[in-house]
């Protein structure tokens, strides 16, 4: 029975904040696991070997952890870069010379990719990547490094994306065909009757608190909301973390002060994530740059729909689905507006879309695309 290898810097390590594509990728190792036998190579705090013989993890030891947080543009990062990088490649190299795969998946096209390309490339061992928004859209304009993603794409045997949009600029770099392969998770099953049909209406946001993923615009777009528009609102919960910490805990403060109904805490694992979806009756994505975020397939998963802006695939798949309301513009007069056009709207009335939605995102069915795609033979 053929054996894959997947290399990742997305992997849960039990550390707040990695839940959301690290979560991701491990429900699809899973998955996958079903089928055929399955080695995980991530990085970690410390070496390590864990699991069994169907799904085996192999850890390797870096000096520094969110792997996001070593940027290649700054300088002083660079040695702690460089050991990851020699670290990432000992590690393949030694799963490829133990475990023996047939197939190496890499997530994502860098650095994942890279380490493919040397040490299952030179073996003569196929090699997939899988890319990310943050692969093609940031590392993608730093000096040189765009040859690179062409090389490892070009010497790929598949390549894939996370979004449509997305699968075009790989395409363009790599002048060889692109798959969309959609990342989503795997939830817990939840009891709940639905959105609301008429407010207040429970408005929820899940995401990283970074200029990206605009949080700012909504805590801006939520000073923003009149009288009259927080009588229609039971209560909103932001959940998250990262670099805009600061600012989005003074907006909360300036919030409550004014007795809007706002709570804010941190990272949620997988559960309470679910937990927190299914008590939405609306989902806020107020990025400035997107893909197709996990958070998204989750909401259509359980039956919640969103109000987000007009970036990345969202807006085509609005077109295609109307999973409920869809901003003007990634910006914080467009997203207020947006936010006051759906809470006079029944909530309920969306859930066709969001369930049609929703069945693009079956995790099954993108393992076993991705099976066929390599020409895998299970039993």
């Amino acid at each position: 029975m053929p054996r894959i290898a997947i290399i990742t810097t997305s992997y849960p390590d039990g550390q707040p904040g990695n839940e959301a594509a690290g979560s991701f990728v491990e429900d699809f190792a899973i998955e996958l696991s079903r089928s055929l036998p399955v080695s995980i190579v991530a990085a970690g705090s410390k070496n390590s070997v864990s699991g069994d013989l169907n799904l085996t993890v192999r850890r390797f030891s870096v000096p520094r952890l969110p792997l996001s947080l070593l940027k290649p543009h700054l300088p002083w990062r660079w040695p702690a870069l460089i050991e990851t990088l020699r670290a990432g490649r000992r590690a393949l190299r030694t799963c490829i010379r133990e475990d023996k795969p047939d197939h190496v998946f890499a997530l994502w096209v860098l650095p994942s990719g890279w380490w493919a390309n040397i040490e299952a490339g030179r073996r003569g061992i196929p090699y997939s990547t899988w890319a990310l928004g943050s692969d093609i859209w940031s590392l993608g304009r730093l000096p040189g490094v765009r040859q690179l993603l062409k090389r490892v794409l070009v010497s790929a045997s598949h390549r894939y994306a996370d979004g449509l949009e997305l699968c075009e600029d790989v395409e363009r770099i790599g002048n060889k065909p692109c798959a969309f392969l959609p990342s989503t998770r795997k939830l817990p099953a939840l009891r709940r009757s639905g959105p609301a049909t008429r407010p207040p209406y429970k408005l929820a946001f899940l995401g990283r608190w970074h200029r990206n993923k605009g949080s700012d615009l909504l805590m801006s777009a939520l000073q923003g909301l009149k009288d009259e528009d927080w009588n229609l609102i039971e209560e909103v919960r932001i959940y998250g973390g990262g670099p805009l910490a600061n600012e989005m805990y003074a907006a909360e403060k300036a919030l409550t002060r004014t007795d809007r109904p706002v709570r804010i805490g941190g990272y949620l694992d997988k559960n309470e994530a679910a937990s927190l979806i299914g008590w939405a009756d609306y989902l806020l994505l107020p990025s400035r740059i997107e893909s197709i975020p996990v958070i998204f397939s989750d909401a259509m998963q359980l039956g919640t729909p969103v109000v987000a802006t007009p970036v990345g695939d969202l807006a085509s798949l609005h077109q295609r689905f109307e999973f409920g309301v869809l901003a003007a513009a990634a910006s914080e007069r467009a997203i207020r507006e947006a936010i006051q056009r759906a809470l006079r709207l029944d909530a309920a009335a969306f859930q066709s879309g969001v369930r049609r939605a929703g069945r693009e995102f079956d995790l099954e069915g993108i393992v076993a695309q991705f099976l066929s795609d390599i020409g895998a033979e299970v039993p």
